[in-house]
């Protein structure tokens, strides 16, 4: 069965768990997207031990994604305006294609609605397939963004969105 582990920000020893399973997952899928150096730059920026404190100190929501105790991935997400913004949302390689990115999004969807928000939110680089996936489970591309993140790296992205009214991602084949 699948679980849920929400990050606790005082737990010094599962937030550097956190950041190396991040670390491991991350640079596997990205570095052929966005190259080594920009993703070594990303991950040093959004996913070392100490921005994840941060993001947790600011509201993001972490969570191990565990089957029998073993570690398949972690998210991230948080309340920004009237949606769930989905930060982070990733398996091992050997768990993507399994069912659990659609429970973990099921969760997402479930957190959105228990906070009455009206949609979920991510950004998608425009260079990653998985922008088909999220598009075949309901998400439409709302907009594009090109974030300037320094040291001469940008973010180009589709930002997705799930509007929870009209949309369930599990109900969709």
């Amino acid at each position: 069965m699948t679980n849920f582990v929400k990050l606790d920000a005082s737990d010094t020893a599962a937030v550097s768990e956190m950041s190396q399973i991040a670390s491991e997952i991350v640079k596997d899928y990205y570095d052929p997207i966005i190259g080594k150096e920009q993703n070594d730059y990303m991950l040093k920026m959004f996913q070392s031990e100490e921005a994840i404190k941060g993001q947790l100190e600011h509201g993001y929501n972490y969570y191990f994604v565990r089957n029998e105790g073993e570690n398949l991935g972690f998210m991230a997400f948080y309340p920004r305006a009237d949606v769930m913004y989905i930060s982070k949302l990733y398996l091992y390689k050997s768990n993507r294609g399994l069912g659990y990115g659609k429970q973990m999004l099921q969760f997402v969807v479930d957190e959105a609605n228990k906070s009455g928000l009206s949609a979920i939110e991510l950004n998608v680089n425009r260079g990653n397939p998985t922008c088909e996936i999220y598009e075949h489970i309901g998400f439409v591309v709302d907009r594009l963004e090109k974030n300037d993140i320094g040291n001469g790296f940008y973010m180009d992205d589709y930002v997705c969105r799930l509007d929870l009214k009209t949309k369930l991602p599990v109900d969709k084949h």
